[in-house]
């Protein structure tokens, strides 16, 4: 009976190794190199982020000018200068391509990681930073960014760096260190003023002061007030932010502050900006959809709400939350990533209080319903092409004028139905019954299950639905590009906006009006409109797959 006793630990030991596992800043690091690194190189770049950010690296390189990016040869003024600084240098020490251009993002996004783990294990426990850095690693927006060449992954390190220094700053206002969290907050605030402009500024300023206001007690505010009014600090704002802002209005005048700072911040929150436009409640859609596989992790934090207030982090961690999701949620240009750069308080959050998590629906709901989508993909697919094609074969012609397809919408079911093959099915079905698996397993807590299902998700997502995605979106458009490249003609676009096509040609595509002898870039609903309004031109079709076409104009 002893010797039993020996060969079959008790429940606990399990149970204590898993959590030891778990909680292990060595998985940690794994974790971070399979959702950020894995797969980074793997698909080509996405159309307009990805394209029009590294169409300004390229043509910087090109150019050799460093001030002023540009996209198709005209001033890109969308957002200040440092990520495409950081493009170049990686791709000129790893060579000018994918993996090379979302170095920068998956590294920032690791330091994010980093930063929210060192902040956490000194605020309370070593075990709760590493579950926060794994939730904050595992979440589907925050990889989705992580692996994107574009400013959102290196802003949000910035943006967390600056929230980290003010909570320290408030904690310990007497402290010998007090200056020196201080003067950090405004180096991320500069970093972040050169990288996305004043988001950088304004969160961590209105946060703060609610934060402060939040104590009712007028020390508090005082030291509000003489961080916001500290001469060192807006020394080093100005002398790392304000020589690029100096050196571009030198170059271009006043037309970089109108367009970035009227157009593209003000300007998003009175009109919708390229089309981004939502809906009342359009943030607590996506906001689920974001932190997949955690969605109902976080609403169990709801139930923790009565205490937060006492506990004098929890107060400012929400605050920080609420304050950017109710001011984006008044925008009329809306975006899922926006939310993100309050997102950092719920991974805390979820982590602090993870024994709270004891529904196991309410946990697993939301991968569940995720994989059963991949799963049933196909024939959701196949159910559309079916249904378009009895439209388009409808005796009634009103019918057809009124549902038909646009022909590069009928391209691209088409495309997408051929490439979710053997392989995605099994991938997709092995997700689902692992998730099931987990579900049903009763051993773990459930946040432990939980990061399993995040591993599972990542795995499934960026080796199986993301590939096959970009193959159906990205992978023409990167194709018409090479072919426009060894013909070497001229080449326009005709409105179509697919940068990367610019980036994979390595040649500006302006937009001017085709004539003969060019090659056109176009998408394939545009062709008609190219024939009514070029009727002299002949058209050779050089090249089509999916919605993308290159037409040669004789």
């Amino acid at each position: 009976m002893r010797n039993a006793e020996l060969s079959s630990p008790p429940p606990t030991f399990w149970h204590n190794l898993l959590t030891a596992a778990l909680t292990s800043p060595w998985l940690l690091l794994l974790v971070v190199a399979l959702s950020f690194f894995w797969q980074l190189g793997a698909v080509p770049l996405y159309d307009l982020d990805e394209g029009a950010f590294t169409e300004a690296t390229r043509e910087m390189l090109d150019t050799g000018n460093i001030i002023t990016p540009h996209r198709d040869g005209e001033p890109r003024y969308d957002k200040p200068v440092l990520i495409y600084w950081l493009q170049a240098v990686s791709t000129q020490a790893f060579g000018f391509n994918e993996f090379a251009l979302r170095l920068p993002s998956a590294l920032a996004a690791s330091l994010w990681v980093l930063a929210l783990w060192g902040f956490v294990r000194k605020r309370l426990d070593a075990p709760t930073a590493a579950v926060a850095g794994l939730t904050l690693a595992l979440a589907l927006q925050v990889s989705i960014i992580a692996k994107a060449a574009v400013a959102d992954a290196l802003l949000n390190l910035l943006i967390a760096l600056t929230f980290f220094e003010i909570y320290r700053y408030f904690l310990e206002p007497d402290a010998p260190a007090n200056r020196r969290y201080l003067l950090r907050a405004y180096l991320w605030m500069a970093l972040g003023f050169l990288t996305k402009g004043p988001v950088a500024v304004f969160f961590p300023l209105i946060v703060s002061l609610l934060f402060a206001l939040s104590t009712l007690r007028w020390q508090m505010l005082w030291h509000w007030l003489k961080a916001i009014f500290y001469p060192l600090g807006w020394v080093i704002f100005l002398l790392v932010a304000g020589p690029w802002y100096l050196a571009i209005y030198l170059e271009d005048g006043v037309g970089f502050f109108q367009s970035f700072f009227l157009h593209h911040n003000l300007g998003r929150f009175d009109a919708p900006i390229h089309n981004h436009s939502g809906f009342p409640g359009y943030y607590l859609v996506m906001l689920p959809l974001m932190l997949l596989p955690f969605s109902g992790w976080f609403l169990n934090l709801f139930s923790t709400l009565k205490q937060a207030w006492s506990d004098l982090l929890e107060r400012f961690l929400w605050l920080w939350f609420v304050t950017v999701f109710v001011f984006f949620s008044f925008s009329a240009t809306q975006l899922p990533h926006y939310l993100l750069y309050g997102a950092v308080p719920l991974f805390i959050l979820m982590a602090k209080h993870r024994a709270a998590l004891t529904n196991r629906w309410l946990a697993f709901i939301p991968p569940l319903a995720l994989f059963a989508l991949f799963v049933a993909l196909p024939l959701l697919l196949d159910a559309a092409i079916h249904i378009a094609h009895g439209i388009a074969t409808s005796p009634s012609a009103e019918v057809r004028e009124l549902l038909t397809l646009q022909p590069h919408t009928a391209a691209l079911l088409g495309a997408s139905r051929q490439v979710l093959d053997l392989d995605y099915g099994i991938a997709a079905l092995a997700g689902l019954l692992l998730t099931v698996a987990l579900l049903r397993w009763s051993t773990p807590p459930l946040w432990q299950r939980l990061i399993f299902a995040g591993l599972v998700q990542t795995v499934v997502v960026y080796g199986f639905v993301v590939p096959r995605v970009f193959d159906v979106l990205q992978a023409p458009v990167k194709e018409a590009a090479l072919i426009a490249k060894q013909l070497d003609l001229p080449t326009v676009s005709y409105r179509t906006s697919l940068p990367s096509f610019s980036v994979y040609r390595d040649a500006i595509t302006p937009q001017r009006p085709p004539q003969a002898g060019d090659l056109v870039l176009l998408r394939l609903d545009k062709l008609p409109l190219l024939t009514r309004d070029h009727p002299d031109l002949q058209q050779e079709m050089v090249y089509q797959r999916g919605a993308v076409a290159l037409v040669r104009l004789r």
